[in-house]
């Protein structure tokens, strides 16, 4: 049998940019040549046409960064030396497509496209990371939506700023762009990472909730919600700001 040259490994809530180092460290994969590819028209009409159901939705969303941002799925994949670029991209697609043709029914029945799911469970990747606290989040901002109230999620400020930082400020909230979640109601234009399909199923099966706000612990990682801003932040002073503890 053929062993593997390399093994892959995609974590889950990597983003494009993170995959292409990925890539490029374990293999003879440039990072220029994959984000050449997922910049390319080409390639995403031959996957959506490949995968229509998967990709229908990613094909009509506008502002994108990369139409395939969220349809690369995190696992650990086998690495051939002779494999091209795109052979191997294709078997991270056709694994998101193996894994979200299970609940394309269940989508279709909430009224929602896989672009929306996978945009919001790449919010609830990385906002939380107890099942528990994701089926929460993910009713956050369901409420949210719901209101046409922004999700204001800071995941959303990263992406736009093409940055991994731990802290947002008040003026990287106000970035101009159309993956600010700050700023602009709705989904924005699509996923900003690649999500587990733990949070794809907080997505789908959230915990009802009336609330509007969350916070984490940073130090704990425990996750506290509130009804009202007032409560939100107290909470916030309690957990965020008076570390000192």
């Amino acid at each position: 049998s053929v062993t593997s040259d390399a093994k892959v490994t995609i974590p889950e809530g990597f983003d494009v940019d993170q995959i292409g180092d990925a890539l490029a460290e374990a293999t003879n994969i440039s990072k220029d040549d994959f984000l050449a590819l997922m910049e390319s028209d080409e390639f995403f009409e031959k996957m959506k046409e490949t995968y229509p159901e998967l990709l229908a939705s990613a094909g009509d969303a506008q502002g994108v960064r990369y139409r395939l941002e969220g349809y690369l799925f995190p696992a650990t994949y086998d690495y051939y030396t002779g494999n091209t670029l795109e052979e191997v991209v294709t078997q991270m697609v056709d694994k998101s497509n193996s894994v979200l043709s299970k609940y394309f029914d269940q989508i279709a029945q909430k009224e929602m496209t896989v672009q929306e799911v996978l945009t919001l469970a790449s919010l609830v990747e990385k906002e939380g990371s107890k099942l528990e606290d994701r089926k929460n989040i993910a009713q956050v901002f369901f409420n949210r939506l719901a209101i046409d109230m922004p999700l204001q999620s800071d995941i959303s400020i990263l992406y736009a700023l093409g940055e991994h930082k731990e802290l947002v400020t008040y003026e990287d909230t106000q970035v101009d762009s159309p993956f600010n979640l700050y700023v602009h109601t709705g989904y924005g234009p699509g996923p900003f990472n690649n999500p587990s399909e733990e949070a794809i199923q907080a997505v789908l099966d959230p915990t009802p909730n009336n609330y509007y706000y969350f916070v984490a612990d940073i130090q704990t990682q425990e996750v506290y919600f509130a009804e009202t801003y007032e409560q939100h932040m107290q909470l916030v002073e309690q957990y965020v700001n008076n570390t000192s503890n």
